[in-house]
């Protein structure tokens, strides 16, 4: 009697990768967290900073790997990746959308003097 005995590929060459990956955008992120370049301080684009927008495309680009990595969205069918991977970057962009919206009128109108900073 024949025996099946599955072959067992050791994923730490991955696990190192996907470590590798995370803490490098993770120090780059910290590294601009701590220096704040001045041209991207001063540099506004879409009433928002630049730094700030490298931080949010950053951390989106970490979710998104941290979805293909780790629930193992890459051995999935495309339907599949694509309706997780596709809402979750739909709404933390129109959640990022709303922030900014609704952040710079509350903003506008303080600053316009219609309202007292009381709080």
């Amino acid at each position: 009697m024949a025996h099946d005995t599955a072959h067992h590929e050791s994923n730490t060459a991955r696990i190192w990768k996907v470590f590798i990956i995370l803490s490098v955008i993770t120090i780059v992120e910290v590294i601009l967290g701590i220096i704040k370049p001045t041209f991207m301080i001063e540099t506004t684009v879409i009433s928002m900073k630049l730094l700030n927008w490298i931080f949010i495309i950053l951390t989106v680009w970490k979710a998104y790997y941290i979805t293909w990595a780790f629930m193992h969205m890459e051995g999935e069918t495309k339907g599949l990746r694509r309706s997780v991977v596709w809402t979750g970057i739909f709404l933390i962009c129109y959640l990022i959308f709303i922030l900014l919206t609704e952040g710079d009128y509350v903003y506008e109108v303080f600053k316009a003097g219609h309202k007292s900073w009381d709080f």
